[in-house]
């Protein structure tokens, strides 16, 4: 009976529970909550071809504070050179402004633009003043046309926005302010451009803010939702701004608090443990 008492007590060994018991709280410590980090999950992995009728596109218009980007190219080179010249002196109603179309705003300058005034003008060289606001950038493109014609001959006539200016913050990679390529511009491109989203980034939950006629304009976006290509907020403005919420799953790791907390508590058990590894049963 007393072997068989001492061999029951020797099986049982509270170092063993409290080992497995620092390994539980250390898992749950450094495992993740699962997180939607998949785009367009309405989509079913089997599916070969599907169609969905896209938002239809408004081209933007010109308004006051805008800067455009306006070349003109003649046959002669000589001519071009001296209106490329022209374009680079910066006349004294025009503010030049650059950027790399695509890179953060904050890049420095390559191309120059003209500043539309308050009254809507642009002052070129050579042309003048040419009304701008109000119209989009393919029809200020045939007026310049035009008014260039009088003075070379076939002209070809390039206007865009130099200032067509997208801010992404959040969880992205390379959260800016970027300078658009094209006036046709969607969600997906300006996530794309920031480097896209982080592992931390809320995909179901993604803020756009628009300023529209002086008011502020808030969308919610699900990029787990295909719905989202419909939507009218899937092509951007000129000064959106789109912001990634970050997952609750980023604010607990940044939590000091916590870290401190979980920190002490493994620090003691391993005391405890080393303690009672030394008591003898």
């Amino acid at each position: 009976m007393n072997l068989i008492k001492k061999e029951g007590i020797s099986q049982y060994n509270p170092i063993k529970y409290l080992w497995i018991g620092y390994i539980v709280l250390v898992g749950l410590y450094s495992c993740s909550t699962p997180r939607n980090i998949t785009y367009f999950k309405d989509i079913p992995d089997t599916i070969r071809e599907r169609s969905m009728q896209l938002a239809s596109f408004v081209t933007p218009t010109i308004q006051p504070d805008d800067i455009l980007q306006v070349t003109i190219q003649t046959l002669d080179a000589g001519t071009t050179s001296i209106l490329n010249q022209a374009n680079s002196m910066f006349p004294s109603n025009s503010s030049a402004v650059s950027a790399i179309p695509g890179a953060p705003a904050s890049t420095p300058n390559i191309s120059n633009g003209y500043l539309v005034d308050k009254n809507g003008y642009v002052l070129l060289p050579i042309i003048g003043k040419v009304m701008v606001a109000g119209q989009t950038t393919d029809l200020v493109r045939d007026e310049i046309r035009k008014a260039a014609e009088q003075f070379y001959k076939d002209p070809v006539v390039n206007v865009r926005f130099a200032n067509f200016k997208i801010t992404v913050l959040g969880e992205v990679a390379r959260p800016s302010a970027y300078v658009m390529p094209n006036e046709k511009v969607t969600i997906l491109d300006a996530i794309g451009m920031a480097g896209d989203l982080t592992i931390f980034a809320k995909r179901e939950n993604v803020l756009l803010i628009r300023d529209n006629n002086g008011k502020k304009e808030f969308v919610r976006f699900n990029l787990n939702d295909s719905k989202m290509f419909a939507s009218p907020y899937f092509y951007l403005h000129q000064g959106d701004v789109v912001y990634v919420e970050p997952h609750k799953s980023k604010v607990t790791s940044t939590d000091m608090a916590q870290v401190r907390t979980v920190s002490i508590l493994a620090s003691v058990m391993s005391v405890v443990i080393i303690a009672i590894s030394r008591i003898k049963f």
